[in-house]
């Protein structure tokens, strides 16, 4: 015994059907999905003509939609049900709010060439506090903070280096 299909005017699937009346634009989206069915080659001839007259003597939504039910598209957009929570896999990962000490050291390491190695001191202690913070904290910026000490401990470097030539030269000038 073989059952009607729906769209052969068999009767709307349980009481939650859908009522509403149909446009003539929701008509015109039915047969378009019909024409690219046909034009796919997912139904013959015949199928095709009896589904558009159906389409055009529609009523309502609901009998649109059993009319397409078994094409690729339909002639409205489905309404989206909720799945519930995204799953932490596809959720961004939070990002770690940057220490601002590791920021300033960098950016006075950064400096010490243009000021001539005076903002150098003021990385490495910056360095020093924002690689305390950021182990008890678990903020971001290690690198930025180790990138201000190296630059900072260069310049403290330089500098010690410099003035020690000049205290040797200033020794060897007046012993001479």
């Amino acid at each position: 015994m073989s059952y009607p299909t729906p769209w052969q005017g068999g009767p709307l699937p349980g009481p939650g059907a859908p009522s509403m009346l149909a446009s003539h634009a929701d008509r015109e989206r039915a047969v378009d999905v019909l024409r690219a069915g046909y034009g796919e080659g997912r139904l013959d001839h015949p199928e095709f003509e009896k589904r558009v007259a159906r389409a055009y003597s529609a009523r309502t939504v609901g009998e649109l939609s059993l009319l397409v039910a078994d094409l690729p598209q339909g002639p409205m957009a489905q309404p989206m049900t909720p799945h519930g929570p995204v799953p932490p896999a596809f959720l961004p990962r939070p990002q770690a709010r940057t220490n601002g000490k590791a920021l300033a050291s960098m950016v006075c390491g950064v400096l010490c060439v243009a000021t001539g190695g005076l903002t150098g001191l003021p990385a490495v202690i910056l360095g020093h506090m924002a690689q305390s913070e950021i182990r008890r904290t678990g903020e971001a910026g290690d690198g930025m903070a180790l990138t201000g000490l190296i630059l900072g401990w260069l310049s403290v470097a330089g500098w010690l280096i410099f003035l020690g030539l000049f205290g040797l030269l200033a020794v060897v000038a007046t012993s001479g």
